[in-house]
């Protein structure tokens, strides 16, 4: 069947598709930047510790892990 060119196409009736949208960690972080508490967990940077191994010889890299594990135990994390 065809349609004249000043007639619309029939439509298909039927229920409209269900549209889900996963956006937790999207919203959990948008509402720990509005809260401003902005505490997170610091990691270890591998390429810290090369950049640290080559240049200081590895006492770089003592340094910058006490720093950083002192940094996460100081605030609970």
């Amino acid at each position: 069947m065809t349609t004249t060119p000043d007639q619309q196409p029939a439509q298909i009736q039927g229920q409209p598709s269900t549209i889900i949208i996963n956006n937790n960690s999207a919203a959990a972080s948008a509402a720990a930047v509005v809260a401003g508490t902005g505490l997170r967990r610091r990691r270890q940077s591998l390429w810290a510790h090369f950049w640290l191994l080559l240049l200081t010889g590895g006492i770089g890299n003592i340094f910058y892990a006490v720093h950083v594990s002192r940094w996460n135990r100081d605030r609970g994390l």
